[in-house]
């Protein structure tokens, strides 16, 4: 099955080409970087031209994953809808892969943290128990959190956690890629552990600006 994978997340993109060749592998054809803050006139462009170089259309395509955040709305947006038009217009499958899950299977470990500016982090930590959450931190919920013994990062999410969490080993590793994202998502696809393109949307973990600095809207009244 050939496979398709799309970041748009990062301050970095990129697109893979890949083919399921097992039930937990991944043999990559190929891949294309993007450039950050360029997603929404590059992506479709970059796209097709991997798969006319590798001569596929998309209509042979049997998946694609999608990273779907947490990262730039912008750029979650747009890889969520380029997903979406594609399988719907070729009918085709989707799996939907948190960044930072991709992040802590590419370093080994099970937790991971990318930076979400504001002096805050996306965090991805087990929470006294078997599961793992994912959820927005600043350093007072750091404090909070029993901080795990290794933990991988690749940007600027280190310097807050090295201040908060002393004793953990911070696992440092390349920026999560497309190609990172199909060897993650082979075990579902290959479960056919699909999403409904309906019902995909963006793992942002945090607010929109326009819902945090926008005007408070007044609870609706009923009619007299």
């Amino acid at each position: 099955m050939l496979l398709l994978g799309i970041d748009t997340c990062g301050p970095a993109g990129s697109v893979a080409l890949g083919c399921l060749t097992g039930m937990y592998t991944v043999q990559i054809i190929g891949s294309a970087a993007l450039e950050g803050r360029t997603y929404s006139s590059t992506l479709i462009s970059a796209i097709d031209s991997l798969l006319k170089a590798n001569q596929v259309a998309p209509g042979d395509l049997g998946c694609i994953a999608v990273v779907n955040g947490p990262g730039s709305f912008t750029g979650v947006r747009v890889g969520l809808s380029a997903a979406k038009g594609l399988a719907e217009g070729a009918g085709l499958s989707i799996v939907a892969v948190s960044r930072l899950e991709v992040l802590a299977c590419k370093a080994a470990v099970l937790a991971s943290a990318l930076d979400a500016h504001r002096h805050e982090v996306f965090l991805r930590i087990a929470d006294g128990g078997p599961h793992l959450r994912e959820f927005l931190a600043g350093a007072a919920d750091l404090a909070l959190t029993n901080p795990p013994s290794r933990i991988a990062v690749c940007d600027a999410a280190g310097d807050l956690l090295q201040a908060a969490w002393t004793e953990t080993l911070l696992v440092r590793a390349e920026p999560p890629t497309a190609e990172d994202a199909l060897r993650l998502a082979a075990p579902a696809i290959a479960a056919g552990d699909f999403i409904d393109p309906a019902l995909l949307d963006g793992h942002y973990l945090r607010r929109s600006d326009a819902e945090i600095f926008g005007p408070a809207v007044p609870p609706a009244t009923r009619p007299a």
